[in-house]
């Protein structure tokens, strides 16, 4: 009898050993939303052999592109489900709707601002971090993009006129920020799925597309792109998040040393993101894309309409003595 409750216990330590190793050997899958080799792909790639040389081994990633694990809106409730480890991506409103404060219009208006409210100890910063928590996700890096403008498959309309009825209709995220930015603006617009985005243009349902920048629109939309204006509409920012509950459960040598590799990933893409911005510009051009002039006043005009008309809107959408507490805290 000793000796077989002896074996048991031997199968149950062995067991218990085995499982634990396949804990630490799991391989963490990395969503992002644009194809292979562009600038959020090289930048993960490096990101996850830096988290491997410094873990010894110990973290090792696998990076999904192009959605190929969802929309990022499915995505991100999977982050939060832990169906999918790891996430670079933008922040999805449908489970929220408080994070359209992220994506407020001409919320700020140059680089230099933008990195003092989205850097790591601003208060935007803190704000997007407790949102994420909220769905159990942890929040590790932001990942600039740019500033947005506007796509179009025809001739435009009077860009730098937001009074200006246009005739043109505009994909939009499906978001109300968006929506009446387009509206704001003279354009028409229609809600839909990025994943639907392309055809939508290419059949004519929309005449083209808000909500990203001149890296998105090479990316995704090139070949359906005539006209890029660069408006300034939207600062984009995407967040590299993990699952909060894996997260907390990491030994704190791979917690710091996934931190850690996250804060450098983040201060890598600061360094390069405006250079980066009018590089795909000109990429866009290179490609045949005409680049609609807009001067500064313009913009400053069509700002000036958007924060009067559309931030009151979204601001009782979110919440609003919540909402009006973000946009306080902006730092100029």
């Amino acid at each position: 009898m000793k000796k077989r409750n002896r074996f048991s216990l031997a199968v149950i330590v062995i067991a218990a050993v085995l499982v634990t190793g396949v804990v630490q050997a799991k391989t963490l899958k990395i969503s992002h939303v644009r194809p292979q080799d562009t600038a959020i792909d090289k930048d993960l790639r490096w990101f996850s052999e830096k988290l491997a040389e410094t873990s010894d081994g110990k973290i090792k990633t696998k990076i999904y592109p192009a959605s190929s694990l969802g929309d990022y809106t499915v995505v991100q409730e999977r982050v939060g489900m832990g169906a999918v480890d790891m996430a670079c991506q933008p922040p999805a409103s449908a489970a929220d709707k408080r994070f359209q404060v992220v994506y407020f219009p001409y919320m700020v208006k140059n680089w230099e601002q933008a990195k003092k409210n989205y850097a790591v100890g601003a208060p935007l910063r803190k704000v997007v971090s407790d949102l994420y928590a909220k769905q159990n996700i942890q929040l590790l890096a932001a990942w600039p993009v740019y500033f947005g403008g506007i796509a179009l498959n025809r001739e435009p309309v009077s860009p730098g006129d937001p009074d200006v009825a246009k005739g043109i209709k505009l994909r939009v995220p499906p978001m109300k920020t968006f929506q009446l930015l387009a509206d704001n603006t003279g354009y028409m617009g229609t809600p839909i799925p990025f994943s639907d985005a392309f055809t939508a243009v290419q059949t004519g349902v929309v005449d083209g597309v808000i909500g990203s920048g001149a890296e998105g629109y090479y990316s995704s939309f090139r070949d359906v792109t005539k006209y890029y204006i660069p408006q300034n509409t939207h600062f984009e920012v995407w967040y590299l998040i993990i699952n909060k509950e894996y997260y907390d459960g990491l030994p704190e040598d791979q917690k710091k040393q996934l931190t850690e590799t996250a804060g450098q990933f983040e201060n890598r893409r600061w360094d390069t993101a405006e250079a980066d911005q009018a590089a795909n510009e000109k990429r866009l051009a290179d490609y045949g894309t005409t680049i609609v002039s807009i001067t500064d006043s313009e913009i400053a005009a069509i700002a000036d309409k958007i924060q009067k008309n559309v931030w009151p809107e979204v601001l009782d959408d979110v919440g609003k003595e919540w909402g009006q507490g973000v946009i306080d805290s902006i730092v100029e």
